[in-house]
């Protein structure tokens, strides 16, 4: 990778060639002319450790990132939490190997502290990929609750033996890693002072003297003795994440674990922030760039994955790749305020899917022209109060009159035959009950009914009117 037309980063085969950081781009064509050589894309990057912010929420409600390429996340609160140190790094290692992300982990009791640890000979690599600088540092604040205080701005209350024990684990640390004090770590080199220890030996006031205020200020918030203050991350009203293989991917089932994972992700944030969405959109990154991206649509906001994965797995079915596929993309825009929700008292065992999740699956399945839903709207005709719709979310129910009706209506009534005053349909109809007077639209055209619950001679029921004011018969619907 190059910056400034220098190398910054190379992978193992290149440094097997002698290429290394700090080359030019004639040398390093010189020592390897077929060598694939990329510019650093710091856009990139900020959108990379955006996306592990978003993860690094759902293990810890305080962090920020440090300079470009540092995520620092308070842990010491957490550690009741997820079972010890030990299972909160296993967890961290997990959720960042699955992304890719190649990263040093240091463990200090301020945040300073955690950074020097991570990037210092003494740092736990766990994903060393044999280049000069990972890709990602993940510096974590653990040990104790000394670094949540320091990032609510409290000073910090330390023992006597945890500042010897600070100091300690700082001694023998180069002053090379204070890269935002090159002026005065040279300066220092010159009188023989290499290490953290050599510093840590001199007298506050003499060292401050010679490096300037800020450089000691900076040392203070490293052993903790000053507070420091950052802005902590807010979690975005939106979500993206991507997932990349390392490798193509021409069947469609293959997609599917990649697509479980950022989904799990995905919910997690959701249930951390208290969100909830209705629609998800995802983005097949293919092998020759180009991206093929389609949305999936729930009628009920949803915040647990099994769903978004029944729903989602129906779609990838469908789809016909014509290109290999090297990473899976989800987004999510459209994030609103989530609403508590509680379930059934008496709701049985097994039975834990509400009706509204065999809607989203038809219509995943078949197509959202393909499902439609039948409601009422608080109309007095008859053929205005029922309609059909697209939209299958549950609406307002209309206030009920407690009157008998039908649930096929006819798509325009049907005019009936009388005989000797009775209507008929297929022989003569026994009126059963009514009348009930509905009268309506008088500002357009008048209507005046009196319907009827009527039998025929079979014993089916019908839902039949006299027009009062066209004098005759109708039939309206039938009761099934």
């Amino acid at each position: 990778m190059l910056e400034k037309q220098r190398v910054l980063v190379c992978n193992e085969a290149a440094a097997a060639l002698g290429i290394k950081a700090g080359m030019g781009t004639a040398t390093t064509r010189a020592l390897a002319d077929s060598i694939l050589l990329l510019e650093r894309d710091r856009g990139a990057e900020q959108r990379r450790l955006r996306e592990l912010c978003c993860w690094g929420y759902s293990v810890s409600p305080t962090l920020y990132t440090y300079h470009e390429d540092c995520l620092l996340l308070e842990v010491g609160s957490c550690l009741k939490l997820y079972g010890g140190l030990e299972a909160l790094l296993a967890l961290i290692e997990r959720g960042l190997a699955r992304r890719g992300a190649q990263y040093r982990v240091g463990l200090g009791p301020t945040p300073k502290s955690a950074v020097l640890f991570s990037i210092g000979p003494l740092g736990a690599s766990a994903a060393e990929s044999g280049s000069e600088a990972p890709d990602h540092c993940l510096n974590s604040d653990s040990g104790s609750s000394l670094a949540s205080d320091g990032l609510s701005g409290t000073p910090f209350p330390r023992s006597e033996h945890e500042a010897e024990s600070l100091e300690a684990r700082l001694a023998p640390l180069p002053l090379k890693l204070l890269a935002d004090f090159p002026r005065q770590v040279d300066a220092l080199a010159k009188a023989g002072l290499w290490t953290f220890g050599d510093i840590l030996a001199l007298p506050r006031q003499a060292l401050g003297r010679r490096c300037g205020r800020e450089f000691l200020h900076h040392l203070e918030q490293i052993l903790g003795t000053a507070e420091d203050r950052q802005p902590v991350f807010e979690p975005p009203q939106a979500f993206s994440d991507d997932y990349w293989f390392g490798y193509e991917v021409k069947a469609n089932q293959e997609l599917l674990p990649a697509i479980e994972l950022l989904l799990q992700a995905f919910c997690r944030f959701l249930r951390n922030t208290q969100l909830e969405t209705q629609q998800v959109e995802w983005l097949l990154y293919g092998i020759n760039r180009k991206i093929h991206r389609f949305e999936v649509c729930s009628s009920q906001p949803q915040t647990h994955w099994q769903a978004w994965y029944q729903l989602t797995r129906l779609k990838v079915e469908q789809l016909e790749l014509d290109q290999s596929i090297e990473g899976v993309g989800l987004a999510s825009e459209q994030l609103v305020p989530g609403n508590a929700s509680s379930d059934d008292l008496f709701q049985q065992a097994g039975q834990r899917e509400p009706p509204h999740s065999l809607l989203d699956r038809l219509k995943s399945r078949l197509g959202l022209q393909s499902v439609s839903k039948l409601g009422s709207r608080d109309e007095h005709l008859p053929e205005f109060a029922g309609y059909c719709s697209l939209d299958t979310r549950p609406g307002s129910v209309p206030c009920e009159n407690g009157e008998l009706r039908p649930f096929w209506l006819m798509q325009e009534p049907q005019q009936l035959e009388v005989f000797n005053g009775q209507p008929c349909w297929q022989g003569c109809l026994d009126l059963l009950d009514g009348p009930e007077r509905i009268e309506d639209n008088w500002w357009e055209c008048p209507v005046s009914r009196d319907y009827y619950v009527a039998r025929d001679s079979a014993g089916l029921l019908y839902w039949v009117f006299r027009d009062r004011l066209r004098e005759g018969w109708y039939m309206q619907g039938v009761f099934l």
